[in-house]
């Protein structure tokens, strides 16, 4: 039986998934290297509640209940009686793997260990455990709390058991479970990236200002955001390590991250959170 949830990233991605699981009755424990990422984490959790209260999409009673499961984890330690385990840090493969080998020694042996990584090969993850049949992908999407949609991954040694765990717990937070294999950025992020990553090189060769581009696939194509407003939203920086992935375990030339990501990354223009990508934010 599940019911506590330990959440390791207290970043965007870690937040929303720490919140989804409270809002769905679980016991969650939210750990960071950074201690102060976790009081922020806890804090942008209260305010996506009390917007959920403000729509009636959620009665202040349930947000009161949902704000009660949240917890700060000092460290790994405090994952000893978790019953499965959502891994949401940066994306990288050395850390990932540090983390997992971290969690295969405190959690019990029937522990699920999942990780939302959006593009980092699951089997090579689970391979830094002695439980990779109990290792797999558990991609949520952005921001969690809205998004429907979560990417499972399968490793090469993950049961079918682990994986029917892992989508009967997608359904019980009210999201549908969708399963890729084991390729460098499985499904969402084999398709999207390139297409971010194309029209980055659009605005490089100038073909179109990114307002252009933007309303065209706004307009043209019918999608709710343009592809240079995405990627400020996601993150010029996760884009680009995203793009290094597919370009990398993939081996094909159409994957080369676009030079105008590679400068804007090194000059720090990271998108929504640094104030500044394809587009100024206030």
């Amino acid at each position: 039986m599940i019911k506590v949830i330990g959440v390791i990233g207290a970043g965007t991605m870690g937040n929303g998934i720490a919140q989804v699981f409270a809002q769905s009755g679980f016991t969650v424990k939210l750990h960071d290297a950074a201690a102060p990422a976790i009081d922020r984490a806890l804090k942008t959790i209260d305010k996506s509640l009390a917007k959920f209260v403000e729509k009636g999409k959620m009665t202040a009673e349930n947000r009161d209940a949902a704000l009660g499961r949240p917890s700060a984890a000092p460290s790994l330690d405090a994952f000893a009686d978790v019953d499965y385990v959502v891994e949401a840090v940066v994306e990288n493969l050395d850390i990932k793997r540090t983390i997992f080998g971290a969690l295969d020694t405190i959690t019990r042996p029937d522990v699920i260990l999942t990780s939302n990584t959006s593009s980092i090969s699951i089997t090579t993850i689970g391979a830094a455990t002695t439980r990779p049949s109990n290792v797999l992908g558990m991609h949520f999407m952005n921001p969690v709390p809205l998004m429907t949609l979560v990417e499972l991954i399968r490793g090469q040694a993950t049961s079918p058991e682990a994986m029917q765990t892992a989508s009967d717990l997608c359904r019980t937070l009210g999201k549908t479970p969708v399963e890729a294999a084991d390729y460098p950025g499985f499904i969402a992020n084999r398709i999207l990236m390139p297409m971010i990553n194309e029209a980055i090189f659009a605005v490089m060769e100038g073909v179109g200002t990114p307002e252009a581009i933007d309303s065209v696939m706004k307009l043209g194509m019918n999608h709710p955001m343009g592809p240079l407003t995405l990627a400020d939203f996601i993150g010029l920086d996760v884009c680009l390590a995203i793009m290094e992935v597919l370009h990398t375990g993939l081996g094909d030339p159409k994957y080369r991250p676009c030079p105008l990501l590679r400068r804007m990354v090194a000059a720090g223009q990271l998108g929504k959170k640094s104030g500044r990508g394809f587009y100024v934010y206030a």
